[in-house]
């Protein structure tokens, strides 16, 4: 499959800056793939748009605020972005017009008393550093990073007005332990009042783990989808999820993938066996054609042109259809990426 095919033109004043005033105010376009019908709608409809029975499928990774800033001993500044901790003191970081501060020692603007110093050139603008500060990379980011943001969202350097908003609103509502760098930005939409109506209505949730990397945004540079080195994300299923998904399996009930993240996880499990506890990495890549093993419809936000991301939408619709839809979510003036509007597809 081409890469082209993949593309389109997007307005930016259609690239969401902030979220909705509500995380349900958002719109959503909804698809059905038995008639190929489109509705306009919000996310607060969604209990009516779904069955009793349907298990929805969440990712409940917690975004690290991992955007921080160091200052060279000239007072330049660095902008880094926390990517891992592999052992206690070293961290590798992607940072930005680094230069000669490979052989500097480097404070953290933030936390001046704390200090970094290059000790690999990873490649790529990978690094890794090593850190004198006795906390782990997750409490000082806690403290004084910011939300990794995706770079179309724009914000000011150092600090922004809207840091607190971001540090709320980038985040779900149930995230659990931190572990990743991107937020899963389908299950944003979701507030505590709908999961008391999805309740009500009989609707279930399970929640699975996948730690989002920068891997995401990555777009697609080859010339064919075939082509593309899909990045690896660690995820993990526990035995709550596990039993959820086997029953709503045996009982003939939809499973509903909240995001493409979920939909990775559960497509990356077998197709004839039963769903157990795991915890693994899947580098799994969804392009058309597909055949779906356990995913029976798909909550997501609307995505890149040339991303994985938008591939994995046209495996479930079709690649004319993904078109299509997009074309009218244009022509709808619908919100675009991380903090924008979302589609569902049933």
């Amino acid at each position: 499959m081409l890469t082209c095919d993949l593309d389109f033109d997007l307005p930016p004043e259609l690239i969401a800056q902030t979220p909705p005033p509500q995380r349900t105010a958002s719109r959503l376009l909804h698809y059905q793939r038995s008639n190929r019908s489109i509705a306009h709608r919000t996310f607060s409809d969604l209990p009516q748009v779904l069955r009793a029975g349907d298990l929805l499928v969440f990712n409940n990774a917690r975004v690290i605020p991992a955007r921080f800033t160091l200052q060279k001993s000239t007072g330049g500044i660095i902008e880094g972005l926390f990517l891992d901790e592999p052992v206690a003191g070293q961290w590798i970081v992607l940072l930005n017009k680094v230069g000669k501060a490979a052989e500097d020692e480097l404070l953290f603007a933030d936390a001046p008393a704390y200090r970094a110093r290059v000790i690999e050139n990873r490649g790529g603008g990978e690094f890794r550093l090593s850190i004198e500060c006795p906390q782990r990379a997750i409490d000082l980011l806690e403290r004084i990073g910011r939300m990794p943001l995706p770079p179309y969202i724009k914000r000011d350097k150092r600090h922004d007005l809207r840091d607190p908003l971001d540090r709320s609103r980038y985040q779900t509502i149930f995230a659990r332990e931190a572990g990743a760098v991107a937020a899963p930005t389908a299950a944003l939409h979701f507030s505590k009042e709908l999961f008391a109506e999805l309740a009500a209505k009989k609707i279930d949730s399970a929640f699975v783990t996948l730690n989002v990397g920068m891997g995401t945004f990555k777009p697609v540079t080859s010339p064919t989808l075939e082509g593309h080195a899909m990045h690896v994300e660690s995820y993990s299923i526990d035995a709550a999820a596990a039993e959820a998904l086997n029953r709503a399996k045996s009982q003939g009930r939809r499973i509903i993938a909240v995001g493409t993240t979920s939909a990775r996880v559960l497509e990356s499990q077998p197709a004839d066996a039963p769903f157990v506890p795991r915890t693994n990495q899947t580098g799994i890549f969804i392009f058309p054609p597909y055949q779906w093993k356990h995913v029976d419809a798909l909550i997501t936000n609307f995505h890149l042109p040339r991303s994985t991301l938008i591939a994995l939408v046209a495996a479930m619709i079709g690649l004319d259809e993904q078109r299509r839809v997009y074309r009218t979510a244009i022509d709808e003036r619908y919100r675009f990426f991380s903090y924008g509007d979302a589609m569902l597809i049933e």
